[in-house]
Parts: C-alpha cells; structure tokens; sequence
C-alpha cells in the first residue's frame, strides 16, 4: 500500500512527454496538443530525438537532456521501448510516469522487466494501457480524450481508457467538473487501492467515481476505500454482474457465490454506493453532492398529476422507500388551501390546472411535516398551468436545495414543455430528475448511503464471545491433511464445528453394514429415532446417491438401510468410494427453519462468509447473503436481516421465535475458525436447524488445501486484516497487574468513566489543543480500526476491569511511517505504564515492518519528551512552532 511519489502525478508543476510527434493522427501528436492547448501552466517538455521543436518549444532528444526533472513523464513509445525508458527517467530523478502504449506484457518479459526499472529507482508508474491522466484544475489534459474535462469537484478512476472518453464527453454536456481524471489500464503498479488513498486525502475532491473491472489487490482496496468512504461519498460501476464464478462446485456455499455477489458484499462492507449505468454514476454523484444523508427516505409527493403520483409511489416502494404518513394536522392545512377535489392523502394531487401559488402552499405544508424526510415536486405539462411558471416558483422559495431543511426532488415530464421548466430548475440548483423512476433511485440513493456509512461506524451490543478448542479442531485438519485429504468426512467437520462451539448431533461412525446395527442399538437408547448416512471422503453431496435415510426406528431397520445405501452405490458403480457409515440421532425439531452457513473462498477477495435458507432445494430457492470475513456480532446481525427467511425466524402466528443470538454465534464461530485455520476454503454447514432452543447442525462439509498448510495465523488471505489477538499480554506495573490487547469497538463503553479520570491539562498534552471532551463518534473512530494501517492497545486493569491506558499509531498509506499517541489515566502516571504500552507498540510495529515512528510532543511535556528519548527517540524541534517538538524512532 503506498502512494508515495503520487503527488508528482496528481498535482504536477511539469511534464516531459516522451513519444511527442507532430505526425497528423499519431498517439504523440494528440497528447501533445492535448497538454499544450489545456492551459498547463507549469513546463512542458516534448521528447523525440526526431524533432528540434514541436508545438513551439523545444524538443528534447532524450531525458537526460532535460533541463529539469519533470514532476511527471508520460510515454507514448513502443512497448519494446518501455522498461529502457522506465531506467533512463529513475536515473534521471524522475519519480511519477504515466504510459499510455498498450502491449507491455509477458512477451519479452517487457512487464517484469518495466517494474523492475522502478522499482530500483522508486519510479510510480499509472498504466500501462491508459488513456492518460487529466488533472482539469492545473489544466493538465495528458491524454488522448477528444474533449478536455473542465475543473470540478469530482474524481474519477476508470480502469476503462474508452469509458473514460464517453464520461468526459457526457459530463461536458451536463456542465460537470473534475478534480482528478485517472485511466488506471493494466494497473501494473499503481492501483485502485494507491489512488483511494491520495482521492482521501485531497480536500479539492468531494465525492469519488470509479469504473472497476478487476480489483487486484483485495486488502489495500478495502483498507483504502473504508478510509476514504468516511471522509466522502465514493461511488462505484462495476460491470459483469451476471458472470457466475462457480458452476460446478462441491458445496452448495460455492455453487451459490457468484463473482459479483462477492464484490457487492465488498462494496458494501467498504460503505461504497454500488450503481449500475453511467447516468447512475452521475446522478448518484450530484445527489451525495447536493444532501446529506438519510435516516429514511419518507417521501412526500406533491403533484399536479394524480397518475404520475402512484406511478412515483411504485418505484419507491420498488427501491424500500417509505410513502410519508401525513399527520392529521397536515391534511387539515391542506385542506384549507386546495381545491375540494384534492386527493386528500399522499401523494397530494393538487389538480391539473395548479398554478405556482397552489404548489407553493402544498410544498410548504408538507415539508413542515415531521414524518416527511423528502418532498418531491412533480409536474405533468397541461394547457391550463405555465410547467414554466410552476418551476419558477419552486426556484424562488428553495434554498440550496432545501425547503425547511428537507431535501427538495423537481420531476417535469414532458419534453418540449417541460425544456424551460427543467433549466430553470437547474440554474436554480435545483435537483432535477427526468422520470418518477430516477426519483427514486435519488431517494434511494441517500437511505442507502446512510446505511452504508452507518455500518462503519456501529457498535456490537453484546460481549459474548466464541470459546474454541483450537487443539481438536487442529488434529482433525491434521489428520485429514496427513492422509492427503482435502475434503473432511462428515463426522470430522462436525467434529470441528462442536470445537468452535457449534452444536452437532451425537454421530457414530461404522466401517460396515453390520456394524451399522450395533451402533443404532447405543444411539436409540436416548432418542426415538436414527439416520444412516453414507460415508465418503470423495462423494460430497449424499443426497444425490441416495446416500441418505431418515427416521428408523429400530436397528434392523437401520441396517436394511445401509444395506440399501450400499446397493445403490453399488449399481451406479461407485461402490469403491464407500468408506463405511454414519449412524446419527434424529433431531426432531418440528419448529426449527432449516438454515445454511458456508463459506467459499474468492480468488480476489479470499474467504467469505454466507447465510440464508438451507434444504436441499437451497439451489433453487436461492434466498443467500453473502459478507467478507471476520464479523462481529453487527455483521451476522445484517447478514439474517438481508434474507427472506429472517422473517419466520422472528416467529409468526403460534411460531416461536428461533434464538438468533444462537445463530449469530454460529456465524462468528464460523468467522473465527477461517481467522484460526488458514487452509479451509470451503464450509457447508446445510441444514443448520435454528429454533427457539438454539441451533444444531445435521450436516457439514469442510474444505482445506494442502498447500496452504504452512501458512500460520491469522489468516492472510482475508481481505480485512482480523483483530491482532495474538498480540495481547499482561504486564505488572507499580502495584497492579494489566492486560495488554488490541482495541475493540466495544471499549467505547469503557472511555466515559477513562475520560473522567484523566485532567483537562493531560488532555491537552495528548492532543495538543484544549479539550475536555470526545465527542461520540470520534471515540467510535477511536475504536473502530482498520487493523491493516492503525492499531491501538488498552490497557485494563485486573482489579477493576477499568481503561489504564492507550497508545495508538496511524500509519500512512505507504505502511512505513506512523504517528503514535499514548495517553495513561492521571491517577496511574509514573508508575511505567505509559513505558510499557509504548514499548509494546514499538515492537508492533517492528513486526508489521515500519520503518519510523513519529509523534508531536508539547514543548513542555517534559515527562513525555523524557520518555520518548528513554526509548531511543531523537528529540527535534518543529521549524516555526517553538511550541512543540518532533520525537522520531528508527526501526
């Protein structure tokens, strides 16, 4: 993860293109009058050994002739010319390169030997197979676009060259700006994830675009893109949403993911607003851009239409809106101001021959209503009102786009009457969309972007956590890895669920059909009935063998059974795969819903977690969830909200309710056995019978590779780095005794009381400005960390459970320098514990491999600066800011 050298490419004062032509129709010569007539101020620099001058300047033979380093170099040379102009540009000094030539692959290794070029020089390099970069606020088109993109706010990352030339060309003729245009190609070197990261950061762009084919690297881009959502809205296309990844697969987990349901759960667990067309793209970006987000999306519509009303009300509900309820005093407003003939409800039809003044009052009156979040303002053109007038009068009473402070939607239908109307409403800043249906994605747009954010920012509610046996759950792995099997019998993969807590029917396993009997004799001793399972290392799926019998009630009957089980297999000619049976107890649950939990493993993403319906129709009934792993308790909770069964699991009629705490223990077993166990790649726990008295597991299926063996914990497949556990410890200092560990988000319970017992002057030391408070979301931003670039101990006491202490770094996205703070409650400063935390954090951050730790220090800390050179910190004061000095520690 870096972004370092990108600011030589997002915000460059020269450019040297190298490939620069005057050749009528040549990639030199449109780039090149491309960048001279796009206002650049800074230097431009054409290279061509061809030519003495080109466009009016001088023409350079080489880079080295260059009378400065360019802050970006942008190629359009042949690829066989690519890796030997990477070196001459990195020995040169140049540092930001941007290659427009399509065609550097694996031929003549002309890829690898590109990226090693840089990489001895440190060289960031955008493409190859790009369009180009635009940069439209210093006036820098380096592309071959066949329009300029004109200045804005929005940032736009294509890994599409031809989808970055139509979006120019529609946003030019809708009047809309940029701040940044990158067509990332091949994306050899500078990723999706690299440019999240600078986009973050830069305070002249207010929402993010992307058009994304592939995501190369799962963990930067998630880490990136959950860093980026809260600081503004991002925004994403991502076409083949129809491409099933898994056609054929051993478990029902794998058969059911699809590649695209895998990046929605992406997308969504990273707080990314997922739309499907172009026009989506945009008007998602000028909706986020105009409100802010929605709690709910209550609409209230106000129309002189009654037909276009209820066509509005559909697309709502179609997209979850909610249809506003007017309060009793509303309706009598409205009754006082519109015709009697009115609809007397929402929507509120205020009659074909409405005149701006009607609109106004109705407006007025609902948006005056608590129970309304938006007002939506519809038209349809008639011959007895001006659809001119009627905008005019909305342009005069909107401000900003609000009306009392609820966002305001305008719908003229129509076109040749409506043209006026809609560019009024426009100059006016008005948000205005051409159908009912666009409406709503705009309502929609809003509640989902306020859930998206939410997620991020919410906080598990229980502190159950799951109690694992790692040591049985490893010898069976173990046992199958040693005889070369990547598939678990039926009665190892329960015997693993039940070590992470999952309950699983009392199994015995036989080798023969005469065995089978015995077996049911000890198992109907305690239960009325029994099932005979056949066993196979090879043959995943029983039911489809006939492989499976229920409900015997005698042992004679069970053994007739695996005989039967035996001759089928036998007839089908798989009789060889049999490896003997299972006899189980019959768990007779006549409430119970029938669930699946599975995980699948994801070539880009890594393992993900399921849930939804189980059965053996699950294929068909297809009523599945899917989200990237770990989760927490807030996590499994929206997986079984997002699935049509969560509603019988909430009981109906004389139905019970199913304890769903129990499954979302379940789903968290499942989260930390794939943290604990990186050689599992696929789970089928189907069916997991889930009612009132909890969940147990009648069958389960358990995947590993054997080349994954080595591989040790926590899993580094997961694309969301796992809370560090690993790194816990307990430390005695003074007279007590602490735990050390990792931040949890549910320790924003434990810093109100932390608060009160560290002084108003220890907080101004720890943030360097005067404070005597955290508000409640910055204590969420406190705890809820992205463990791949931040980390924060606590310290508890044994005694009292109490917050101690906390020491934190913020790493940038190079993932080699971070900023630390430390902060001990006031009434245990000097006793060597604010020492241990921060000797703790040093050695983490050794581990994760950083390169510096830095932190600014008030100038008379003096207890703070003691401590950070105790430690091997260099003190250094702060050029200009006498106040405060620098510590900084070499790793």
């Amino acid at each position: 993860m870096t972004i370092r050298h990108l600011d030589h490419a997002f915000s460059p004062r020269s450019v040297a293109l190298i490939g620069a032509s005057q050749r009528p129709g040549s990639l030199g010569a449109l780039v090149l009058s491309n960048i001279v007539s796009g206002g650049f101020a800074g230097a431009i620099f054409p290279v061509n050994p061809k030519y003495r001058d080109l466009s009016g300047r001088a023409c350079f033979s080489r880079v080295a002739d260059l009378p400065q380093v360019p802050d970006l170099c942008v190629i359009a040379t042949p690829a066989p010319t690519i890796p030997g102009l990477i070196e001459e540009i990195g020995r040169f000094g140049g540092r930001a390169v941007v290659v427009i030539t399509a065609g550097v692959g694996n031929e003549d290794q002309l890829r690898q030997r590109m990226l090693e070029a840089a990489g001895r020089h440190g060289v960031r390099i955008i493409g190859p197979n790009t369009i180009g970069l635009l940069a439209p606020l210093v006036g820098l088109n380096a592309s071959f676009t066949h329009i300029p993109a004109r200045a804005g706010s929005l940032a736009l990352l294509s890994q599409s060259g031809a989808i970055v030339s139509s979006i120019i060309d529609w946003a030019e003729s809708e009047g809309i700006g940029f701040s940044q245009i990158i067509s990332l190609g091949d994306m050899a070197d500078v990723d999706v994830g690299d440019c999240l990261n600078m986009l973050a950061a830069d305070p002249r762009t207010s929402a993010i675009l992307m058009y994304l084919e592939s995501i190369p690297n799962a963990r930067k881009f998630m880490s990136a893109a959950r860093a980026a959502v809260r600081l503004k809205p991002v925004i994403a296309i991502k076409p083949g949403r129809h491409e099933q990844a898994a056609k054929a697969a051993q478990t029902h987990t794998g058969a059911l993911a699809g590649t695209d349901a895998v990046v929605d759960a992406a997308l969504r667990r990273a707080g990314i607003i997922r739309v499907n067309d172009l026009e989506d793209l945009f008007s998602a970006a000028e909706i986020t851009a105009r409100f802010k987000p929605l709690e709910r999306g209550r609409v209230a519509i106000v129309t002189n239409g009654g037909g276009a009303g209820v066509l509005a009300v559909d697309h709502l509900i179609d997209r979850g809106c909610e249809l506003a309820e007017l309060a009793p005093q509303t309706l009598a407003a409205l009754d006082a101001v519109l015709p009697p003939n009115w609809s007397h409800a929402n929507p509120v039809d205020i009659i074909g021959d409405a005149p701006p003044e009607r609109y106004l009052a109705a407006m007025h009156l609902v948006a005056d209503d608590p129970g309304v979040d938006v007002v939506l303002v519809m038209n349809c053109p008639t011959a007895l009102a001006s659809p001119s007038a009627a905008a005019q009068g909305l342009a005069d009473v909107v401000e900003k786009g609000l009306i009392n402070g609820k966002p305001v939607l305008a719908t003229w239908l129509g076109q040749f009457a409506a043209a006026e109307a809609r560019r009024l409403l426009n100059s006016a800043g008005i948000a205005s969309v051409d159908t009912p249906a666009k409406a709503a994605d705009a309502v929609s747009i809003l509640t989902r972007w306020r859930r998206l954010t939410s997620r991020l920012q919410r906080v598990p509610t229980t502190h159950e956590t799951i109690h694992v046996d790692r040591i049985t759950a490893s010898a069976v792995l173990a046992g199958a890895a040693g005889e070369g099997r990547t598939m678990l019998t039926e009665p190892e993969a329960k015997d693993v669920l039940s070590a992470y807590g999952i309950a699983v029917p009392r199994t015995l396993t036989v080798a023969s059909v005469d065995a089978v009997e015995a077996a049911a004799v000890d198992l109907l001793a305690g239960s009325a009935r029994v099932a005979v399972k056949m066993l196979s290392a090879t043959l995943t799926h029983k039911s489809d063998f006939g492989g499976v019998v229920l409900d015997l009630d005698s042992a004679q009957a069970a053994r007739a059974a695996a005989q039967a089980i035996h001759d089928r297999l036998a007839a089908t000619g798989v009789a060889a795969a049999l490896d003997g049976f299972t006899v189980q107890q019959m768990i007779v649950r006549p409430t119970a819903q029938e669930l699946l939990i599975g995980v699948t493993t994801d070539q880009v993403f890594g393992a993900v977690l399921m849930f939804g319906a189980g059965g053996v129709s699950v294929e068909v009934v297809r009523d599945t969830t899917m989200e990237l792993l770990p989760v927490d308790d807030v996590l499994a909770d929206d997986m079984i909200d997002r699935t049509r069964i969560s509603a019988l699991l909430a009981g109906y009629r004389n139905q019970p309710s199913a304890d769903r705490g129990a499954i979302v223990l379940a789903l968290k077993a499942i989260s930390q056995l794939l943290i604990d166990f990186p050689q599992i790649v696929a789970i089928d726990i189907n069916p997991l019978l889930a009612d009132a008295d909890g969940v147990i597991a009648l069958d389960a299926r358990i995947e590993i590779d054997l080349q994954r063996l080595d591989i040790a914990a926590p899993n580094p497949a997961l694309s969301i780095r796992p809370y560090p556990g690993e790194w816990s410890k307990q430390l005695e200092a003074g007279t007590g005794l602490f735990d050390i560990r990792p931040i949890r988000p549910l320790d924003v319970e434990l810093y109100p009381r932390f608060l009160d017992s560290v002084t108003v002057d220890d907080l101004r030391l720890r943030f360097l400005v005067p404070t005597s408070d955290l508000s409640p979301e910055t204590l969420i931003r406190l705890t809820q960390l992205d463990y791949d670039r931040d980390i924060a101990f606590v310290a508890l006491s044994r005694a009292e459970g109490e917050l101690a202490g906390i020491v934190r770094y913020a790493a940038d996205p190079d993932g080699k320098r971070a900023e630390f703070g430390l902060l001990v409650r006031s009434d245990l400063q000097g006793m060597g514990l604010g020492k241990a935390l921060l000797r703790h954090l040093i050695a983490y951050a050794r581990a994760r491999g950083l390169a510096e730790l830095t932190g600014i220090v008030l100038h008379e800390n003096a207890r703070m600066v003691a401590l950070c050179r105790d430690l091997g910190f260099t003190i250094a004061a702060l050029p200009g800011d006498p106040g405060r000095v620098e510590a900084r520690l070499a790793l």
